[in-house]
């Protein structure tokens, strides 16, 4: 089996492929983010999770590199990792009793041969009318930074959703994983 490498040190997406029962590496990638308001948010995603991916291609020139991104989306505009726990509150406060978009990419890359696949999930998600006393208490506990949207849907945040829908709760977490195993299959790799 080749080589499998996840371009992500993110605790979500390792546990997330953890359950795939594949051996694995994670490693940081190299690829500067970038997240413009304005951008469209599907070929934003399909391009830094590529982008993530071929940032370890010099270190990991035999392996499938797997590389993954998300954003929130909601009036037109990205809305990526708050980054601090004000910008946490204050997208937290735009979102509640509105629907927004998770677009969530995942890429696998090839190195040897930069053969790429990609998938994007869109998982539209409707946060429920909060108080700022909520708001303010969910981001004291969670501490929900790096996170996109501003929640953690695998904890607490989850309590915060009037509904989630979409094909594939595990792109809400951050790595599509059906998405995932049909790339992963098309590139030879049995999954148990």
């Amino acid at each position: 089996m080749a080589r499998l490498v996840l371009a992500s040190e993110s605790r979500y997406r390792r546990s997330l492929l953890e359950r795939l029962g594949l051996p694995f590496e994670c490693a940081a990638h190299r690829f500067v983010e970038s997240n413009p308001r304005t951008a469209d948010p599907a070929d934003l995603v399909v391009r830094q999770a590529g982008g993530k991916a071929r940032s370890l291609t010099e270190l990991y020139p035999d392996a499938l590199i797997i590389g993954s991104d998300q954003v929130a989306f909601l009036n037109g505009t990205v809305l990526g990792k708050p980054g601090s726990p004000e910008r946490a509150v204050d997208q937290l406060k735009e979102m509640r009793g509105k629907e927004h978009w998770l677009f969530t990419a995942v890429v696998v890359l090839e190195a040897g041969t930069g053969k790429v696949r990609s998938h994007l999930e869109i998982s539209p998600i409707r946060i429920r009318e909060l108080t700022n006393a909520e708001i303010d208490r969910y981001v004291r506990t969670e501490n929900p930074i790096d996170c996109a949207g501003s929640y953690q849907s695998e904890a607490l945040g989850i309590s915060l959703f009037e509904y989630q829908r979409g094909d594939d709760p595990t792109a809400v977490v951050g790595l599509p994983l059906i998405g995932l195993c049909r790339l992963l299959r098309d590139f030879g790799v049995e999954i148990p």
